[in-house]
């Protein structure tokens, strides 16, 4: 270790402090930091700092700014005829039987926020049959395998990307090694890390977190960009012929994974980057709208935008920035390739000033009660800037889903308002109940999901609240029921595939 050589290259970023304990570490404790200085380069760290900082000082409100989508690059589920939605879906599902179409999941942290230490993905709702969101998710995709091969005649493979934070590799891969990948060939399920960023005061000096140590944080869901990039993942995408991707956050229980009329879509409108989006619950709901700002494509944040432009309609008395992001995302692989090497640099971090753990200029630990450094990211949707760039080939497109059908974020514990077990749990249940009633069938006997419902149950048979739980193995969105389902009277049930004959089995509830 040559550390008059790290001092002198800490000295000339004003990184100096991150060694004056040096003569008080052990060996060990020497090499750690030693390793974890060497590899940061202090330069792009302050170069992306002073632009972060820039540009959060810079921020104005935005609405003479603003632009809806136009028009031609919109489409909807709830607008788009019948005809149209099954274009999408056959040219998807060839996508996929053709072995085209990757989806990547963005896993996220621990599930602190609902109480546990464990990844969110591992974390089970209640559902009747017990099953986690990795598991639904899973299946989802062994689902859409089959439906694409049913179709042409062709068993493509759709690769699960999965980006896990430094805490969640281990227990993620291990959680999916116990479950046996949950039926999926484990070559088919690639991990990979996203990188941590140091933790800076607001004079950009990093933090040390202990004498040893450096703060670190990740660099947010944008950091994907560069993770693809570090862990060869558009190399392996290469390998496979993937063209396209499907990327999504691991806390929507209805995700579609794969959606093939969403990939339709995207095509139909040669779309580099898509956006599916929902629309907003009520005018000033604190979501993120996807809309044009100086004629770049962009998520504006609640915050930027006043009361007065988030309550704007159009003619039709629809609100004018109405479409809402849920991070579920349409990539070329063509585009993620020429961004990763060479425009990834230019996207700017985002700060978030936080409290943070430190250790004083005394070797004292200190734990701070208000904010004292930041926390730089990048998010997955600051490349829609690019999306129209010469380099980029395409257009950016955004495509409509109900919320009721495709949007139920987990983020909050039982207790909060929305967002929570009982809700995600209560919307998927609801979302089966809808498959059955359209598939004729008749609910009887029920009881309340304890979660959201909208449907009606049919006509004198049973309460309007009806507990049935349609494995993704037996129906991805809906289809195949009928022959099953209709005109039968079902009570509360579990509708899964028996593991022995491969069809379907109901199971009553208690």
């Amino acid at each position: 270790m040559d550390i008059s050589e790290l001092s002198a290259k800490l000295a000339q970023f004003g990184q100096e402090h991150l060694i004056q304990f040096w003569s008080e570490l052990n060996e060990d404790e020497q090499k750690r930091l030693f390793n974890d200085l060497k590899g940061i380069d202090f330069g792009l760290l302050a170069k992306g700092f002073r632009r972060a900082m820039d540009n959060s000082s810079n921020a104005v409100k935005l609405d003479h700014l603003l632009q809806p989508v136009p028009v031609h690059l919109q489409g909807s589920v709830e607008r788009c005829s019948n005809e149209q939605l099954t274009a999408y879906e056959h040219e998807g599902l060839k996508q996929i039987s053709a072995g085209k179409v990757g989806v990547l999941l963005l896993a996220g942290g621990q599930g602190t926020r609902l109480g546990v230490s464990y990844p969110k993905g591992m974390y089970n709702v209640g559902l009747p049959s017990g099953k986690t969101l990795y598991q639904l998710q899973a299946e989802r995709i062994r689902k859409i395998e089959e439906l694409s091969e049913a179709r042409f005649g062709q068993r493509g493979t759709v690769p699960w990307y999965i980006m896990t934070s430094e805490h969640t590799m281990e227990p993620t891969r291990k959680f999916f090694a116990k479950h046996g990948f949950f039926g999926l060939n484990e070559r088919n399920v690639v991990f990979f890390e996203q990188s941590v960023i140091p933790c800076v005061d607001v004079d950009g000096k990093v933090i040390l977190e202990d004498k040893f140590k450096i703060a670190t944080a990740p660099d947010g869901n944008g950091g994907l960009y560069r993770a693809l990039g570090q862990n060869g993942m558009i190399d392996d995408m290469d390998r496979r012929g993937i063209d396209m991707i499907h990327v999504y956050c691991v806390d929507n229980i209805l995700v579609k994974m794969a959606d093939p009329v969403f990939v339709g879509f995207c095509l139909e409108k040669n779309a580099n980057c898509g956006a599916k989006v929902v629309k907003k619950a009520f005018p000033e709901e604190p979501v993120g709208v996807i809309c044009q700002v100086n004629g770049v494509y962009q998520v504006v944040e609640y915050s930027e935008i006043s009361s007065e432009t988030a309550n704007r309609r159009n003619s039709d008395g629809e609100l004018t920035f109405n479409a809402g992001n849920i991070c579920n995302h349409f990539f070329s692989k063509e585009f993620l390739k020429t961004l990763i090497l060479e425009h990834e640099q230019e996207l700017i971090y985002h700060i978030a000033k936080k409290k943070i753990p430190f250790i004083d200029a005394n070797g004292v630990r200190q734990n701070p009660a208000t904010p004292n450094g930041i926390k730089m990211e990048k998010f997955v949707f600051d490349v829609f800037q690019f999306s129209t760039a010469p380099w980029a080939k395409g257009n950016f497109a955004v495509w409509e889903v109900l919320r009721e059908e495709e949007f139920s974020p987990l983020k909050n514990a039982d207790g909060a308002p929305k967002d929570t077990p009982t809700t995600s749990r209560g919307d998927l249940l609801n979302l089966h109940k809808q498959f059955a009633l359209r598939a004729g069938a008749k609910l009887c006997n029920s009881e309340a999901t304890n979660g959201a419902s909208n449907g009606h149950a049919a006509a004198g048979c049973g309460q309007l609240k009806a507990v049935v739980e349609i494995s993704p193995l037996v129906s991805y969105f809906g289809e195949g029921l009928t022959e099953l389902l209709g005109g039968k009277e079902l009570n509360p049930a579990s509708i899964e595939r028996d593991p022995t004959t491969g069809q379907p089995k109901i199971t009553p509830l208690p």
